[in-house]
């Protein structure tokens, strides 16, 4: 039953202003300065990429680091979150674009690599599930790099390894995954992500998200061209190390992370399934909205993407699948009372409702919550 005054927050970041924990410190300062009576749960979340291991964190996993091999092959700490044989891998932590220098992209080189490493990490650590959130990444080489920190083999027409990167792989000739650590035949490997993309064709790693990741046009065209190859060698040299390859190239998720999906689900075993919806359950939110009167959601930017399978969006399904009313807080808001009616939320209150300055927004972004917190406490809960 829920207990008379009691809000949940479970917002997700306000991207380049707040994490989502502090998203979450900021709203409970504002409503308490409306309702000091209020009892408040926070359980920031995330949607499998950038904040994914710190909302697990915070709804209490150990948090563990391990150096690793960076997209461009610098180390770097990376970190994942462990609790009861569970742990979150955020894959943007060892080959996420924020690592690369300001002004500098990498499409043709970029590699996955640290990200196997963090996955044999957590295997070390006593992971018997892991839950792979796959957004953020700067790379788009099919997933090799990370099955290869696994114990993959990824050879040219000489034997040799293929160097690093999506670009290189033109050049396979030849991909044995029977040395794959042990480990992972008991484990279970989630795929978090927020994109249904297959891993090639028009709509694919290459096509869509190489762009996004400084990808010319020719670079592009190189970057397909080398996963083509890779499914090609898969389905003629490896054909029983995992599902069909040509089969899991087409299925939803596996051009996520520029490909990484591709190669959990041939490679790992892994299944694909939404983020939010992974997170939710792994940080325990079906038992948390069961206490609440009022749950309070929310990003940055409340938009037409937000509500196609954004944190935000889920949590609001959840939410109205459990009979909770729910708000949003936001940076700026882009859709419709209709289209937020639709996704389950009753109302929404961005930052730009008491500031039109987006500059001053973003950089002040904490105290003008509190103030949005505190319209949303004077609105909402009055019958509290």
């Amino acid at each position: 039953m829920a207990q008379t005054g009691r809000v949940l927050i479970a917002a997700d970041k306000f991207k380049g202003s707040l994490t989502a924990v502090q998203v979450a410190e900021h709203v409970t300062a504002g409503l308490h300065r409306a309702r000091p009576d209020l009892e408040i749960e926070a359980l920031p979340v995330a949607d499998g990429g950038d904040g994914s291991v710190a909302a697990a964190v915070a709804a209490g996993f150990e948090r563990h680091e391990v150096a690793v091999t960076g997209p461009l092959g610098a180390p770097v700490t990376a970190g994942f979150a462990l609790r009861d044989g569970t742990a979150v891998v955020e894959m943007a932590q060892a080959s996420g674009l924020r690592l690369l220098p300001e002004g500098v992209h990498a499409p043709l080189t970029a590699t996955t690599y640290g990200t196997g490493e963090v996955v044999r990490a957590a295997l070390e650590a006593g992971a018997r599930t892991i839950v792979l959130g796959v957004g953020g990444s700067a790379t788009v080489d099919g997933g090799v790099g990370m099955l290869e920190a696994l114990g993959g083999r990824f050879l040219d027409v000489d034997g040799d390894p293929v160097s690093w990167g999506g670009g290189p792989l033109r050049e396979l000739d030849t991909v044995d995954l029977s040395q794959l650590d042990p480990r992972l035949e008991g484990a279970e490997v989630v795929l978090a992500g927020d994109v249904d993309n297959p891993l090639t064709g028009p709509k694919g790693a290459a096509a869509v998200y190489g762009p996004q990741k400084g990808a010319s046009e020719s670079d592009v065209v190189v970057l397909e061209t080398g996963l083509e190859r890779l499914v090609e060698v898969l389905a003629s040299t490896a054909p029983t190390t995992g599902p069909d390859a040509a089969e899991a190239a087409r299925a939803p998720g596996a051009g996520a992370a520029g490909g990484v999906g591709f190669a959990a689900l041939v490679g790992l075993g892994a299944t694909f399934r939404p983020g939010i919806e992974v997170l939710l359950g792994v940080l325990g939110f079906a038992e948390a909205v069961e206490r609440a009167s009022l749950v309070v959601t929310g990003e940055g930017s409340l938009d037409a993407q937000t509500l196609h399978g954004k944190a935000p969006a889920g949590v609001a399904a959840a939410s109205r699948a459990a009979g909770k009313r729910v708000v949003a807080v936001c940076g700026r808001l882009e859709v419709d009372e209709a289209d937020l009616a639709g996704a389950g939320v009753a109302a929404a209150y961005p930052l730009t409702a008491v500031e039109s300055d987006p500059g001053r927004c973003m950089a002040e972004a904490g105290p003008l919550l509190e103030k949005v917190a505190e319209r949303l406490a004077e609105e909402q809960l009055r019958s509290l």
